[in-house]
């Protein structure tokens, strides 16, 4: 049972390009209602849900006529907005989250600091270009995104992998065990924002 007020967010992104609504509460479950008309790309925010027991609801209608970039960039980018909306001021976080994560023969690392700056060093080296109608390029969109508007230092290693969708799995899996340990409230330092600044 939580005992300080509901992590949670709502934001809307509408541009000529895309359409969002992205809803979460830090604080869940795993529940998902996920429509962004990329079928491997809703399974990928599937895993961030379900790893990091958030619940998320994202609605997007994007330009898939063209390609779905611009839909996998506005997401990372509306995701990133409503993370830093509902995690507010950062009082009693971990800050600092990370995470190996297998499937077969693919491994991930990822490590995220919620520092206030926001950085992406992404070393995923693909082995096809297509996951079904996913661009696996768009990964890196998608976490440029998510970390310019959540304002985090997001560091991303497939460190083995044959397969791009085990290894797409592995790095969206690790995202997500990574992103709830930095969230997680730290019963040692309720109300304390975790950095010697006083700010984050």
């Amino acid at each position: 049972m939580t005992t300080h007020a509901p992590r949670t967010a709502e934001v809307s992104r509408n541009t000529a390009e895309t359409k969002i609504t992205v809803k979460l509460n830090l604080d869940g479950t795993g529940k998902s209602t996920l429509s962004t008309g990329i079928g491997f790309f809703d399974h990928m925010l599937d895993q961030i849900a379900r790893h990091g027991l958030i619940d998320l609801d994202i609605a997007c209608q994007g330009d898939l006529h063209i390609d779905g970039h611009h839909t996998v960039e506005d997401v990372g980018i509306t995701l990133g907005q409503a993370v830093h909306k509902a995690v507010g001021d950062k009082k009693g976080i971990r800050r600092y989250g990370h995470a190996y994560v297998p499937l077969d023969e693919a491994l991930s690392r990822v490590v995220i600091d919620f520092s206030g700056r926001p950085g992406l060093e992404m070393h995923v080296p693909f082995t096809s270009g297509m996951i079904g109608s996913f661009d696996s390029q768009l990964t890196y969109e998608f976490f440029q995104g998510f970390a310019n508007h959540a304002f985090v230092t997001l560091h991303i290693d497939n460190l083995k992998g044959v397969n791009a969708h085990h290894q797409a799995e592995t790095v969206f899996k690790a995202f997500a065990r990574a992103l709830r340990s930095a969230l997680e409230l730290d019963p040692r330092s309720v109300g304390v924002i975790p950095s010697t600044k006083g700010s984050l």
